[in-house]
């Protein structure tokens, strides 16, 4: 099922230029933002490496044929995930292939295919919290008048309001003449003035939002009753208090969960903005200078709603910059970036954007392909990354919006380098979790792109966590965020899939704050509650598969290298016909000390050899060099026997057997302590 058309938009380029970009060389993994940026820079010629080759004076089809080898081997599938999901009712809710739930079945498929077809409980198989049980609607009902406001409450509520919608809308003039115009409103509606009009329904929206964290019941109301005189009063006489209604109730429908009632009224803001002229900012310049400036907003925030939207549920979006002139950038006399959070976000998702009609409208992509979102993920790091992590490495006070602002933009920079090389981590999970062994091809250069681009979708999704979970602990970030729930929750598939693919035991910290950070959100958000259950199956299946993979590993090292000591108490052969062979279970205990008390950190991780050792050596016993020698010699089976009898070696040390003659046990100490044990070279 394709989710968008095959044809494909050129590159976008959010500020209308291009930059040459220096290939140096790749900067090493270190959870740094720094990480990203080189795994980036290698993909500009992904042939390189067949050029010593051609200098060499290789014959031309030789050329040819190894070009051919680097284009399959450099491009990656993009899984086709689109499906139906039912939602509470039992609907039916497309969700297209680039959408995190779309991820997760990528990621299940694998688990239970490659891993443990148990993987995951029960509960995560069920989508009823896709959207929750809708509340009894009144709709153009007649229904009572909602409850009387405070005005003594209305600058809390206002202030809330902001702090939530920081970074996804700006559909007001400020804060101030907000607060100000809302107390008149509500002053003139307790003195019986009340009118039912669009901009009433507004402000009723407005307070909803702002209430709906700490008393959710009667934003409730507040909502229900806004939303139907929104409805009653759509008429020909359309203007930005429509779109401004509108855009409100698919926030609010966000905020509860409800994302396909949120995508309907949303649709409705679009086609009233597109009928009173908002997306061109020559039509707003005549509204007056304050006007203007808030119409061209109001278009931002259209956009960037339209496209958390579609990248969320994997859905087309219902707007477009074709004849859209309004701008989306603002330059200073130094010719510098105005810090501006709406401006940043519009360009963040005007790239992610990009990716999806790039990348998850084929079928494949390239390594080449990347290169052009590279590039603008490269530029709009080098204009915003600094101002934003200076809003959320030191926020004042007062700055609840601004920073919750900021974090939820550099959480949507961290999942747009998640989603365009979610493919190429992919691809390594099912090389590196193949029952068969890897394919090797000519040259070792040839993997490194995608395992580079592998690895900056692990270090996106493992940064962006860790700014989430800390802002969430300085009290910054909380109530419901449904833009940080969605991508932590596609960042935790992102580490619990990496930890399970052997990038790192310290992934599994990582792995374990991004349940943590859904942890919180779900005291009042559903969809966080779901995502965590399902997050913490796979970091549970993940730990105990390395665990048991490394415990197999460990316990065929012990086989092989306690004959070499005598570390297992020896037991005579004539034993084996009777009771005197020791059982297995003695046998895994008798080394079972070794591997509980092996070097770990003080965080309980594995050291790095024993985390990225995934070979055991294997010994063929089939040759007649075995012979005469006990099977259970140098056994790499999964069970411990008892220590073999090595009499029969008498001889050989003796020069009786020329077979034996050569075979040194010890060849460390022939190189004066400068080598290592290696038999390989002896069979």
């Amino acid at each position: 099922m394709q989710l968008l058309h095959s044809k494909t938009a050129p590159a976008l380029s959010v500020n209308g230029t291009s930059q040459n970009h220096s290939q140096g060389t790749p900067h090493p993994r270190d959870f740094e933002h720094a990480s990203i940026i080189a795994a980036t820079d290698h993909i500009g010629n992904p042939t390189q490496s067949l050029k010593p080759d051609a200098a060499a004076g290789q014959p031309n089809h030789r050329r040819s044929s190894d070009a051919a080898i680097t284009d399959d081997h450099d491009e990656a599938e993009v899984p086709r995930e689109a499906r139906l999901l039912c939602d509470a009712q039992g609907k039916l809710i497309f969700i297209g292939d680039c959408a995190p739930l779309s991820f997760f079945q990528t990621v299940r498929q694998l688990v239970t295919s490659r891993v443990d077809q148990n993987a995951f409980a029960p509960q995560t198989s069920r989508y009823s919290v896709l959207e929750n049980a809708t509340t009894k609607s009144s709709f153009l009902s007649g229904a009572s008048a909602p409850p009387e406001l405070k005005t003594e409450d209305l600058p809390s509520i206002v202030s809330t309001y902001f702090s939530v919608t920081s970074g996804m809308v700006d559909l007001f003039i400020g804060e101030s003449r907000l607060l100000e115009d809302i107390t008149i409103w509500a002053s003139n509606s307790q003195a019986g003035h009340r009118i039912d009009d669009v901009s009433s329904a507004v402000n009723y929206l407005v307070i909803a939002i702002g209430m709906q964290q700490k008393n959710e019941e009667t934003a409730q109301l507040y909502f229900e009753y806004a939303r139907d005189q929104a409805l009653a009063n759509m008429n020909g006489n359309l203007s930005a208090d429509t779109v401004q209604a509108f855009i409100l109730v698919t926030l609010y429908m966000l905020c509860a969960c409800q994302i396909n009632g949120a995508f309907l009224f949303f649709g409705i803001a679009v086609r009233a903005a597109y009928s009173i002229g908002v997306h061109r900012t020559e039509v707003n310049s005549r509204f007056g200078p304050e006007t203007h400036r808030q119409r061209d907003r109001l278009w931002k925030s259209l956009r960037i709603v339209d496209l958390f939207l579609s990248t969320s549920m994997g859905r087309p979006p219902n707007t477009s910059d074709v004849d859209c002139t309004v701008p989306y950038r603002q330059v200073n006399e130094d010719g510098h970036e105005v810090l501006d959070i709406l401006n940043a976000s519009v360009q963040i998702f005007l790239i992610l954007e990009g990716v999806v009609l790039e990348v998850y409208s084929r079928r494949k992509i390239t390594l080449q392909l990347t290169e052009g979102i590279s590039r603008q993920l490269r530029d709009f790091s080098g204009r915003w990354l600094h101002l934003l992590k200076n809003l959320v490495s030191s926020p004042n006070a007062g700055d609840s919006a601004e920073v919750n602002g900021a974090c939820q933009v550099l959480a949507s920079y961290y999942y747009a380098v998640m989603l365009v090389s979610r493919p190429f981590l992919m691809y390594e999970l099912y090389r590196r979790l193949s029952p068969e062994p890897s394919t090797v091809y000519g040259r070792a250069g040839l993997m490194s792109g995608k395992s580079k681009l592998a690895d900056a979708c692990i270090d996106a999704a493992s940064l962006m966590v860790d700014q989430i979970l800390d802002l969430m602990e300085k009290g910054y970030v909380s109530g419901r965020r449904p833009v940080l729930v969605s991508w932590l929750f596609a960042g935790s598939l992102v580490l619990g899939a990496g930890l399970l693919g052997g990038f790192g035991r310290i992934l599994e910290k990582y792995a374990r704050m991004s349940v943590t950070a859904l942890d919180r959100f779900s005291k009042i958000d559903a969809h966080a509650a779901q995502y965590s259950m399902i997050s913490n199956s796979l970091l549970t299946t993940a730990v105990e598969y390395l665990e048991k993979k490394e415990s197999q590993e460990r316990l065929q090292r012990t086989e092989s290298s306690a004959q070499l000591f005598g570390l297992i108490p020896h037991e005579p052969r004539d034993a084996d016909s009777a009771s005197g062979r020791r059982s297995p279970d003695v046998s895994r205990r008798a080394v079972a000390s070794p591997m509980r008390m092996g070097n770990r950190d003080r965080d309980g991780y594995p050291d790095s050899a024993m985390a990225h050792n995934h070979h055991a050596p294997s010994f063929s016993m089939g040759s007649p060099f075995f012979a005469d020698l006990d099977p259970a010699f140098l056994s790499m089976s999964s069970t411990l026997p008892r220590t073999p009898d090595l009499s029969v070696l008498s001889g050989a040390f003796e020069g009786d057997d020329s077979s034996f003659g050569g075979l040194n046990l010890f060849p460390l100490l022939d190189t004066g302590g400068g080598g290592h044990i290696d038999l390989a070279h002896y069979l």
